[in-house]
């Protein structure tokens, strides 16, 4: 029996239910194959020839089979159903009927009756279907058919309380079972309350138990489509054409699929949808191959492809064709003819949609949609008055059918042509668009959402917004028009939906333009130009754009590209306004103007006129154009043509709706003329009821501020908006004002008066708390946001919230906040993972002062989620592909970040070269990439990554100042010192080049003509001495030649600034605590000077420490590596006192540093300089042996060096002098005018008792430490008496005591000793 067959009789029901007729008939002789003259299998086989219309037919098999016990009811059930559906009826068969199914009734078995149940049920009798059922149940309780057909019968009930009764049944039936119409039934519940993973299971076990079930298979492929997996879905789709070639729902989804996501791109010069084509054939062979006699299922499959089908004529010409074949095989089917006339007129083709309307007029279809099309298609006309009429009339008959959204948009479309006010057309508008997205609610994504959501209607809808929307985009910072954010809400689901449909995407992009989002916009234009690059105004958007941002060479070349696609594009008047403006903005005034009186000459296209033929102008195009011919010809000093054009645009467009916008600009022409009280005359007379209120309002403020400076005034203007303009919006605005105006205050309590009749308004919270924060009232900003967040969560106001926490360095808090954002995170939408990014960003931020060890991890749960939104981007919204990609290589640049801090250079190269798999060209990657080869000391490729940088920007200041690093390490110092000079002489007054500058020549031992680039700069400006960055320079260089007061004079200039005031700082200490640059820690010499006055020493030593302790005390650094600093500066203040206890508790600041940064350099160099001050000289050594072994780096260059010479000293002592010299080359190689490494080397030489060697190197000291140090001066004249240089010695004599005048013994020892020995 086929009763026992699950899967059989499970396929034929779920056929049946589908209305699959054709599909029902073939499982049915199947099944009979199998079971001969099976009585429910012919009750199917005839079901589904009474279903495609051929009644006689059918009532012949059911009457074969109505004898038979299990299907005597449901025959005459279903023969009393085809009598009816006859065109004459047979009365007296009805009748006989009617006495046979009474006799039936009465001795109907449990099997009768549930297949009568069954049958009642999928003709749509459901409280019927579910009176048989139940009766059924009562005699046999434990039937699990029964119970599965009830949870169906329940499921497809039209009523939610119902349906939530259908789980309890089915859970029921396919108790201890695997029902497969049980188990299906379970799979559409879940499906239908949107737990989609569930049904996904329940799916996954039919097709585990019958893998050849196909109904199961194309439900799990729209199980994965409601997930928005569309890769999945079409997957499955395959697999299931692999089975069945002609499936009907997999040819279905691949048709959609290639509308909606792939866009039919198949080259790149060329627009050819043939692949979308190809797979609606597909689908309407399938259709008719399949199920030839069932036009009603025709239509319903096609009808999404009318719906996406867009302005693809190929694909609208199938579509079209299709549906003329529909409605000839039912042609008195009225709804094929209205959605023919629908799908036309939705293509702008009026004429041909009038004629369909009427046909379905005369098949006596009195639907709205004949009527409402019949009204569209008068206005499209211009028959105004018409449709006007038959409008009134269909508003009276929408009180008892109920609204419509198209009839509102009708309504809104009427007003609009009538020129009525922006008010009541947008009242309209938005009534249609809620009722129109309120009849998709709770749709999962498919056919049925796609459909309803009639994408090419909502642009229509859109269009009629933008008539009312500015023109001009808007700059950064302003608020968006609450117009343009409305058209972003409706077209928001569309482009998301069908990312590849174009007229939406189009639309799109131009609200993003308007709106000022200026990259967004740009993006998405691409994105339309790939899907058609012959698209003549995607072209000319794309010019607008490049316009906008300033790039006119880029404008220009968009127009030209434009015409080389289409030679339209020239004839589009918008090509030469463009056009116009580009020259406008370079300057080119005449020319321009020259442009726009060509413009003006097309005919202008009037609102309820005839179609020109030509290109022509719309009112509404031809006010832009006279506005800019008159803002060209005042900027070209034509003041009087300027104002005669400007007139005559007055009376030409006086009463219409443009009216508003030429006063506007008539204000700017007044302004530009110093018409003050003319201009705000002007702006006084429009009135709250006028369009351009609002702008008027705005820019009478603006003038009240920046040219009457009154802000009193000011505030007045935005009051009466709030006044008369009552909202959110308005709200805003004033609010901002106050803040404009430096009254956070007041501000707060704007925006706070405004929550409390918004409260879920996310603008409003961010205000109020950036209120807060400027009022300096951090603990209410953080009440606030946290009270916020209880009330409505927004992953927006999270990520303010942690960002505030972690600007006070509350970082437990901060994570907290971050970590609740990322617990209710469950949706799988793509903004909701981009907001889950964004937090894992900012706990990773959050971390990195918190808790390092789990930076990784949280930055690696970013990389994850941001992969799988780059996995979805492409399809779903494929104008964010770029920034997504940027995001995913910040990412990680993040983890190259925290390898270089960690020191694992290996792991940080990995991370930038994975960065630039997502964007190859980025410079930020590659320059930090060049900056990690050169930390590692791999010189060539450094090399090859600053190459790559200055092909694409010779002018790459970094990449220059790196490759002048490189040539420095490579020895090659001319060539450095060149690359600094490129770019000073582009910007003389670039002081971090030239503090780079001065360093070099200090490393390279040209010192002497840092005084020259010094001059330059102060040449180039008079006020460069000012400036803290010329005077840091200036310090440095004194401090490098031994002029340490001079050097404390310009680094206090700059000591207070944000930029130079740390480091200015640091030198400072370093000079009061050491300014004489001794070797801190060093015993191998004697300062001579020192010892004969230790009274004296210890006194400055005193002063310096107290001077040091006061700057440190003045000192409060906001960073991480600023505290540091500020520790490290301290504990060496400590070092100086030489007190034990104080030198102690400096090793202990010192050692914890160490401690927390991994082979610290400073930190290391800081406790080998205590130990040594401690006499603890063997820890000391291990430490300095340590920074022996450590990399050479320019930003390290310093403490290495003082590390070497310290370790040096150590192994002078120890009479280690091969080891000493070696670091001492060293020191020397990476800085020429290291006279220190002079004088260890002259001090090797002398202990070897080679004096002409000890006098070169001492003289190389003497020279580099600009004759500023007498010690050195001493040993090189005793060098020099040794060497019997006597002249030489009693020159250097004379320079130090010139200087030193009572330098202990240099005058009894060496100096009379040398004049003596020239005596005869």
């Amino acid at each position: 029996m086929s009763s026992t067959d699950s899967a059989l009789l499970a396929g034929i029901i779920y056929y049946s239910q589908e209305k699959y007729f054709r599909h029902v008939q073939q499982a049915a002789a199947l099944g009979l194959e199998k079971f001969t003259n099976d009585p429910v299998l012919q009750f199917f086989k005839a079901y589904g020839v009474l279903g495609e219309e051929r009644t006689q037919d059918a009532i012949s098999d059911l009457e074969s089979i109505r004898n038979h016990p299990d299907t005597s009811l449901c025959s005459i059930m279903a023969l009393l159903y085809a009598h009816k559906c006859c065109e004459i009826i047979d009365r007296a068969a009805v009748q006989e009927l009617e006495c046979s199914l009474k006799d039936a009734r009465r001795t109907a078995s449990d099997t009768a009756l549930y297949y009568t149940g069954l049958f009642l049920w999928l003709v749509g009798h459901h409280d019927k279907a579910r009176e048989y059922v139940d009766h059924m149940l009562k005699t046999s309780s434990s039937s699990k058919e029964g119970y599965v057909l009830r949870g169906w019968v329940d499921l497809t009930s039209n009523k939610p309380h119902i349906m939530k009764k259908a789980i309890k049944y089915l859970e029921q039936g396919v108790q201890d079972t695997r029902d497969v119409l049980g188990l299906m039934g379970k799979a559409t519940y879940f499906m239908l309350h949107q737990n989609y993973s569930r049904a996904l299971e329940v799916v996954s076990l039919v097709t585990g138990a019958s893998g050849g079930f196909l109904p199961a298979l194309v439900l799990k492929m729209w199980l994965f489509l409601a997930q928005q997996d569309w890769e999945q879905a079409i997957d499955t789709g395959h697999r299931i054409l692999e089975k069945d070639d002609s499936n009907i729902d997999a040819c279905q989804i691949l048709a959609v699929h290639e509308l909606v996501r792939e866009g039919n791109v198949t080259s790149v010069s060329c627009f050819k949808p043939q692949k979308a084509a190809d797979r609606v054939r597909d689908l309407i062979k399938a259709l008719e191959m399949r199920e030839p006699q069932n036009p009603s299922l025709h239509l319903r499959k096609i009808l999404v492809v009318s719906r996406l089908c867009g302005r693809r004529q190929a694909i609208l010409q199938l579509v079209s064709s299709f549906m003329e074949r529909i409605f000839l095989a039912t042609s008195s089917c009225a709804r094929v003819a209205t959605e023919l006339g629908y799908l036309l007129l939705l293509h702008s083709q009026e004429k041909e949609a009038s004629l369909w309307y009427s046909r379905a007029t005369k098949l006596g279809d009195n639907s709205m949609a004949a009527s409402t099309g019949t009204i569209w298609c008068h206005i499209l006309k211009g028959e105004l008055e018409e449709a006007a009429h038959q409008l009134e009339f269909l508003k009276e008959v929408q009180q008892s059918l109920g609204k419509s959204e198209v009839l509102i948009y009708l309504q809104a479309l009427l007003a609009s042509r009538k020129c009525k006010g922006e008010q009541e057309v947008t009242a309209l508008l938005r009534e249609a668009v809620e009722l129109h997205f309120s009849s998709m609610q709770g749709l999962p994504l498919g056919p049925e959402y796609f459909e309803k959501l009639d994408p090419l209607f909502l642009v229509g809808i859109a269009k009629e917004y933008l008539q009312f929307c500015p023109k001009q985009p808007q700059a950064p910072g302003h608020i968006m028009s609450p117009l343009l954010k409305q058209v972003a809400l409706l077209l928001g689901p569309v482009v998301k939906a069908a990312p590849a449909m174009l007229d939406p995407l189009y639309m799109m992009a131009q609200v993003k333009y308007l709106s000022g989002e200026l990259e967004t916009a740009q993006s998405m234009v691409q994105r339309c130009l790939e899907l058609d690059p012959t698209s003549v105004d995607n072209h000319l958007l794309m010019a607008q754009i490049c316009l906008a941002q300033g790039n006119f060479a880029m404008c220009s070349h968009c127009l030209e590209l434009g015409v080389s696609h289409n030679f339209q594009v020239r004839d589009h008047p918008l090509y030469h306004f463009i056009k116009a403006r580009a020259l406008s903005k370079s300057g080119n005034y005449p020319e321009a103007i020259k442009t726009l009186k060509m413009i003006m000459r097309l005919p202008t296209l009037k609102a309820e006129g005839k179609k020109l033929r030509g290109p022509t102008v719309q009112p509404s195009e031809r006010v832009s154009i006279l506005l800019e011919l008159v803002d060209n010809l005042r900027l070209n000093g034509e003041l009087h043509e300027a104002t005669k054009v400007m007139q005559d645009t007055i009376n030409e467009f006086s009463g219409t709706p443009e009216e508003m916008r030429i006063t506007i600009a008539n204000v700017d022409l007044a302004l530009s003329n110093g018409n003050v009280d003319m201009a705000l005359g002007m702006l006084r007379d429009i009135t709250p009821k006028q369009p351009c209120y609002m702008e008027a309002r705005e820019k009478m403020a603006s003038i009240y501020l920046h040219i009457r400076r009154d802000p009193r005034l000011y505030i007045g203007c935005y009051r009466e908006l709030c006044e008369h303009l009552p909202g959110p919006h308005t709200s805003l605005l004033l609010g901002d004002a106050f803040m404009h105006i430096q009254e956070p205050e007041k501000a707060l309590e704007v925006y706070s008066e405004a929550q409390k009749k918004d409260s879920y308004a996310a603008a409003l919270v961010s205000r109020i708390g950036q209120a807060y924060l400027k009022t300096h009232q951090y603990t209410k900003a953080i009440n606030y946001y946290e009270a916020s967040q209880k009330m409505s969560r927004q992953d927006s106001l999270c990520c303010e919230q942690a960002e505030l926490l972690l600007k006070l360095k509350k970082f437990s808090k901060a994570e907290k906040v971050l970590k609740q954002a990322l617990e209710h995170d469950l949706v799988k939408d793509i903004p909701s993972m981009m907001n889950g990014v964004k937090c894992l960003l900012l706990l990773a931020k959050v971390y990195k002062s918190h808790k390092k060890e789990d930076v990784l991890e949280t930055l690696n749960q970013a990389l994850d989620l941001q992969s799988r939104i780059l996995k979805r981007v492409p399809l779903e919204q494929p104008e964010m592909l770029p920034s997504q990609k940027q995001l995913a290589a910040n990412i990680r640049m993040q983890f190259g970040e925290h390898y270089v801090a960690e020191k694992e250079y290996t792991k940080a190269a990995q991370s930038y070269k994975d960065a630039l798999s997502y964007l190859p060209s980025d410079n930020m990657v590659v320059l930090e990439l060049a900056r990690l080869y050169l930390l590692q000391g791999h010189l060539d490729l450094c090399e090859q990554q600053c190459a790559v940088l200055l092909q694409t920007d010779q002018a790459h200041e970094a990449a220059s100042m790196m490759m002048a690093e490189l040539m420095f390490r490579k020895q090659k110092y001319e060539e450095a010192i060149k690359l600094y000079l490129q770019v000073l002489e582009k910007a003389p007054d670039n002081f971090s080049v030239l503090n780079k500058l001065v360093d070099l020549l200090r490393r390279s031992g040209k010192l002497d003509e840092a005084p020259t680039f010094l001059q330059l700069s102060k040449k180039a400006s008079s006020r460069a001495p000012l400036e803290p960055g010329f005077n840091y320079c200036s310090g440095l260089y004194c401090w490098h030649v031994g002029q340490p007061n001079e050097a404390l004079k310009f680094l206090n200039k700059a000591r207070k600034d944000s930029t130079w005031g740390p480091s200015a700082v640091y030198y400072m200490v370093q000079i009061c605590l050491n300014p004489d640059n001794e070797i801190v820690g060093g015993e191998a010499f004697e300062n001579m000077l020192a010892m004969s006055n230790l009274a004296g020493r210890k006194e400055a030593v005193q002063l310096g420490v107290r001077t040091a302790e006061k700057l440190l005390g003045e000192f409060y650094p906001h960073s991480a590596s600023g505290q540091n600093q500020l520790r490290l500066l301290q504990g060496l203040c400590l070092l100086a006192t030489r007190d034990k206890a104080n030198m102690e508790a400096a090793l202990g600041t010192f050692l914890e540093m160490a401690q927390a940064e991994k082979d610290s350099v400073i930190a290391l160099l800081a406790m080998a300089q205590a130990y040594m001050l401690l006499k603890q000289t063997p820890k000391a050594r291990t430490q300095l042996k340590r920074l022996a072994k450590a990399p050479w780096t320019l930003a390290e260059a310093e403490d290495l060096e003082k590390s070497w010479l310290l370790l040096a000293d150590i192994y002078c002592q120890g009479g280690k002098f091969d080891l000493a010299s070696e670091l001492l080359r060293r020191c020397i190689q990476y800085n020429k005018s290291c006279c220190k490494a002079y004088e260890y080397m002259g001090l090797i030489m002398e202990k070897e008792q080679s004096y002409k060697d000890a006098a070169a190197n001492y003289e190389l000291a003497w020279k580099y430490s600009h004759h500023a140090s007498p010690a050195v001066g001493f040993k090189l004249a005793f060098n020099y008496l040794k060497d019997k240089k006597f002249v030489e010695a009693i020159e250097v004599c004379h320079k130090v005591l010139k200087e030193h005048p009572n330098y202990p013994k240099i005058r009894e020892e060496i100096l009379e000793k040398a004049q003596g020995s020239l005596r005869p």
